[in-house]
């Protein structure tokens, strides 16, 4: 739609760069092997002190609540209050009230969705290298290194390509 793409574009491609940058942060230097001791319920634990930016849950929740609202802001914007509603809340028959819900259990499973895929993705990646570097530290880890780059910039691929598609979906006329 042409008067979408100015709106949505930037803020995609935002997404992408953000989401691209915490995931290659990851694989810095000291990133995840520096760690601190912190005091832990009665017994002592290390934590690291740097991590990947989207190895925190904390993180990528809140980036797909952003997602989701600015998908929902788009989706009003475009059809209308009236649309919107009715696309939730349909009391013409038992089958599109409960299709309505059904809507609605959708919306917030995307937000569970985007967020576990990237944290689950990129914190895998975290916990795959540190293994390879404990087990055979001298040259193993290049490869994994690699494939982690490549994940990384898929993940941010794909979070930016569903925030895309979740919108044109939400906003097309049926």
């Amino acid at each position: 739609d042409d008067r979408l793409t100015p709106k949505v574009f930037p803020i995609a491609i935002s997404l992408f760069i953000f989401i691209a940058l915490g995931n290659l942060g990851g694989l810095l230097p000291g990133v995840g092997s520096i760690m601190i001791d912190t005091l832990s319920h009665g017994g002592q634990k290390e934590l690291p002190l740097f991590r990947a930016l989207t190895a925190d849950l904390n993180l990528t929740f809140a980036l797909a609540i952003i997602a989701i609202a600015v998908n929902q802001y788009f989706t009003i914007k475009l059809i209308g209050w009236k649309k919107y509603l009715h696309k939730y809340f349909n009391f013409s028959s038992p089958i599109n009230f409960f299709v309505g819900v059904l809507e609605i259990i959708s919306e917030l499973s995307k937000i569970l969705s985007f967020s576990f895929r990237l944290f689950g993705n990129i914190f895998a990646g975290e916990v795959l290298l540190t293994v390879m570097y404990y087990l055979i530290p001298l040259g193993v880890p290049i490869p994994f290194l690699i494939m982690e780059i490549f994940v990384g910039l898929i993940q941010a691929f794909v979070f930016a390509l569903l925030f895309v598609v979740f919108i044109k979906v939400a906003t097309t006329e049926e």
